[in-house]
């Protein structure tokens, strides 16, 4: 996968990757805060990386989502996208669709490491995974052995299904015995257990993402089309990946669009013919070309015409417009962040395109001291080179 990425692009999308998450931490503080006027009276001209408090949303509509979080932490959004990426590092840079929605249920769900606002998506996905497998459950319930009693059935099904959770198709015959033979010792019932573990696994369902068209189905795509940059099979698992978490016909073709948009940045195309490719996967390709016109950047504005909500249908002409007048990395996210509403869920697309044009540090790259302001900077970054360099042994 990414080890094939040429040695001379390397250095950019390792920039580009960087460059989402500083944009998601630095756009934080006044994240869905709908008000532009109440974003300059709080910010000023630099309102990046400011401290999330909830008095900034009493003088503007807007939602405070972030109550705990701390200057440098990200939105659910990097959440996410960190995810992805620890899947992608745990499978020498492929896409395991099995393993990105186990290690989402388990970082989401309850007992979970995230700590922090869940949204609409995430939410219903979380729920579609205990559906669909309670599902998958009742149909091979329904083919076990007719001589076993009902509790031994009950009890079988507590054996196996942590191990579902876990693990795939042959990985489940030896924990699934070995723990089965703990409480009973008769083969057949042993392979009663490893039959209803196989038959589960078999219905587990791919597409579990929740009927939602909003930006989680594109603000996690940086690592994936990292991973699979230049490659003919990238749309296809892009479509895979949205429908993890977003199981809708047209955020799907938006984050093609978006996938588009950054794989040519990433191969060292210009922007203007990566938005040429990418506007062709776009649902609205009009709203597209709007917003690359005029002469000046206008993110307040920007705002006012396309919509400043998650809805991507309002979110993607804004980056659109965004990246077309930016003159540099810090330019482009104070002009998202002023724009306001989900500013977080636009950075990810802007932050790594901008990082992926202009690099780290000199008047338009992104400013080193951003860099250092990443909660777990250092882990955060290894991560991200390891994935570029293909150094899957060293995850």
């Amino acid at each position: 996968m990414t080890a094939n990425i040429p040695h001379e692009r390397r250095a950019a999308i390792v920039s580009a990757l960087s460059g989402g998450w500083v944009a998601d931490a630095a756009s934080l503080g006044v994240h869905w805060l709908y008000n532009s006027k109440r974003i300059a009276e709080v910010g000023g001209q630099t309102p990046e990386f400011l401290p999330p408090r909830a008095d900034y949303y009493s003088g503007g509509f807007g939602y405070f989502a972030h109550e705990g979080k701390h200057v440098g932490d990200v939105s659910h959004y990097g959440a996410a996208t960190g995810v992805l990426t620890e899947s992608l590092l745990a499978n020498s840079g492929t896409l395991d669709i099995r393993d990105y929605q186990r290690r989402f249920r388990t970082f989401f769900g309850p007992g979970g490491q995230w700590q922090g606002y869940i949204d609409n998506p995430t939410r219903i996905t979380l729920e579609n995974f205990h559906t669909i497998e309670r599902k998958a459950i009742e149909q091979a319930q329904s083919s076990m052995p007719g001589e076993l009693t009902d509790e031994q059935k009950r009890i079988l099904v507590q054996k196996v299904v942590p191990y579902t959770r876990h693990l795939s198709g042959e990985q489940l015959v030896q924990p699934v015995r070995e723990a089965i033979s703990l409480t009973f010792e008769e083969a057949k019932i042993q392979e009663a257990g490893v039959l209803l573990a196989q038959t589960i696994d078999r219905h587990l369902l791919s597409e579990s993402g929740a009927d939602d068209k909003q930006l989680p189905a594109v603000s996690k795509l940086p690592p994936l089309v990292a991973a699979y940059c230049g490659r003919p099979d990238l749309l296809d698992v892009t479509e895979a990946a949205v429908r993890v978490t977003n199981h809708n016909d047209t955020a799907v073709a938006w984050a093609k669009c978006a996938a588009v948009l950054l794989d040519q940045l990433f191969q060292g195309k210009a922007l203007s013919e990566a938005m040429d490719a990418a506007i062709t996967e776009a649902p609205d390709q009009a709203s597209l070309e709007r917003a690359r016109t005029g002469s000046q950047l206008d993110g307040v504005d920007a705002g006012d015409t396309f919509g400043r909500t998650c809805y991507l249908h309002e979110a993607m002409p804004v980056i659109f417009h965004i990246l077309t007048h930016a003159r540099g990395y810090q330019e482009a996210i104070r002009a998202n962040i002023h724009c306001g509403g989900d500013s977080c869920g636009r950075a990810w697309i802007i932050g790594t395109a901008m990082a992926t044009l202009h690099g780290v540090g000199g008047p338009r790259g992104m400013p080193l001291s951003w860099l250092a302001q990443i909660t777990n900077a250092a882990a955060t970054y290894r991560d991200i080179e390891l994935l570029v360099h293909g150094s899957w042994n060293q995850a």
